[in-house]
């Protein structure tokens, strides 16, 4: 709807519950016209309204619940979803949005719980198995996961979230027909679909296809929207096949889009090492660490370039910054202790 006529609706419905303050329709209209103008708290504004007249209106709860939900404040979602429940226990989306909260929660027993007392009430929806599918899926079930997806698709062969969903199930489980047909199923439904042009672009890629990689690359780099992902993914293509320089210039592009994100950063300093050069791939760390001092990861890898560089003394005082920020990971514990014992043994030898 136009920013205009939503407006415009907004103040007729306004002025008609001025004329009927009881009429609880118009709150509710009111509530999704505020929803789609993004205005979260006017939405929670009238649906409290709403509940300080009629507190068992159900829509209502199920909406506080949502815009809760939203907020990413799980326990007061959930506590709106249970009133709603008390009074409707017959109401499968409410069940289904319990079963999200939990599914937020990483409580997968509980989460697959709801979503299947959703499906008792509704089973012909696809969105219920397509929530069990992306739970499995989170959980690295990929098997179960792909049924699940199946079942969603039986029952809507176009549902455009499990075309994509069942494809990177089936991109995980190194089935790349598979996942490039759903792919290539989601393109045809929208041509202007940025991401699942990068994910075709992806998977022909990896099946060594490099002229049918790049042309979906280009595709995706030519649509409107955020070409970081685009421009990261083109370039581990454009490494896979040895054309470093482009996948470089790539890898700089997507910096410059994001400066602040590390992703491009490390993904350079790693094809730098790869090609021998390392003085640049340090650099390309300590770039990272300007703008996330904090990341232990990056100082993890930062010490394997020292190491590289031949500099010992300054790979261990980055791995041992690795460990400062995350005590409890075994990984950078095993590099730093193996990398020091054999600084001694070389200190013992007297080769340092």
């Amino acid at each position: 709807m136009e920013k205009q006529d939503l407006e415009k609706q907004i103040n007729e419905t306004l002025m008609l519950m001025a004329q009927e303050p009881k009429n609880l329709e118009n709150y509710h209209k009111l509530s999704r016209l505020y929803m789609e103008e993004q205005n979260y708290d006017k939405v929670i504004s009238v649906l409290e309204s709403v509940l300080a007249i009629d507190p068992n209106d159900v829509q209502a709860l199920v909406g506080m619940g949502t815009m809760w939900y939203y907020e990413k404040d799980f326990r007061k979602s959930l506590s709106y979803y249970n009133r709603a429940l008390d009074i409707n226990p017959k109401n499968y989306l409410i069940y289904y949005n319990i079963g999200n909260v939990f599914a937020e929660w990483k409580n997968f027993p509980k989460a697959l719980f709801y979503y299947n007392r959703a499906i008792d009430l509704n089973s012909k929806n696809p969105e219920l198995y397509n929530a069990i599918a992306l739970l499995y899926q989170d959980n690295e079930d990929y098997i179960e996961s792909k049924a699940y997806y199946e079942k969603a698709l039986s029952l809507d062969p176009q549902n455009v979230t499990a075309l994509v969903d069942m494809g990177n199930v089936c991109f995980k489980l190194f089935d790349y027909e598979t996942a490039l047909d759903l792919y290539k199923r989601v393109y045809d439904l929208n041509i202007d679909n940025k991401v699942v042009a990068i994910c075709i672009g992806n998977t022909y890629a990896l099946m060594k296809q490099k002229e049918n990689a790049y042309e979906y690359f280009e595709k995706a780099l030519a649509m409107d929207g955020d070409n970081y992902r685009a421009y990261s993914c083109y370039a581990i293509a454009l490494s896979e096949f040895g054309e470093y320089d482009r996948a470089i210039d790539m890898y700089k592009k997507a910096i410059e889009l994001e400066p602040k994100t590390a992703n491009a950063y490390q993904l350079l300093a790693n094809l730098y090492t790869n090609i021998g050069r390392v003085d640049d791939a340090v650099e390309m760390y300590k770039s990272v660490l300007h703008f996330l001092p904090n990341d232990a990861q990056t100082y993890l890898l930062l010490g394997n370039g020292h190491y590289l560089q031949g500099d010992i003394e300054k790979s261990i005082a980055a791995y041992r910054a690795a460990i400062n920020l995350e005590p409890a990971n075994d990984e950078h514990k095993l590099v730093y202790k193996v990398v020091l014992d054999e600084y001694i043994d070389k200190k013992r030898r007297g080769e340092i």
